[in-house]
């Protein structure tokens, strides 16, 4: 059994050992777009038409206050 783990854990070591790899990018690269043509047919979409959905109604949060007076003067007391 011992034998096994060790198999497992050698093969698993040697296959994560890897050498590094060093990548090299082109530092600047010309695209000439005035040698490129595209070929086709400019034409209108036809019937486009969106299906209507249902709209979600959320409730309001805040409480069902005639006026929020109170408040309103002492957030006016903080700045003073």
């Amino acid at each position: 059994m011992k034998f096994l783990f060790l198999v497992c854990m050698f093969f698993s070591i040697t296959a994560f050992a890897q050498k590094k790899v060093n990548y090299e990018y082109k530092k600047f690269e010309k695209f000439d777009f005035s040698e490129m043509s595209v070929e086709g047919v400019a034409g209108s979409p036809g019937d486009i038409s969106v299906s209507p959905r249902l709209r979600k109604e959320f409730q309001n949060k805040l409480p069902d206050r005639a006026n929020f007076n109170r408040e309103m003067k002492k957030s006016l007391d903080g700045i003073r």
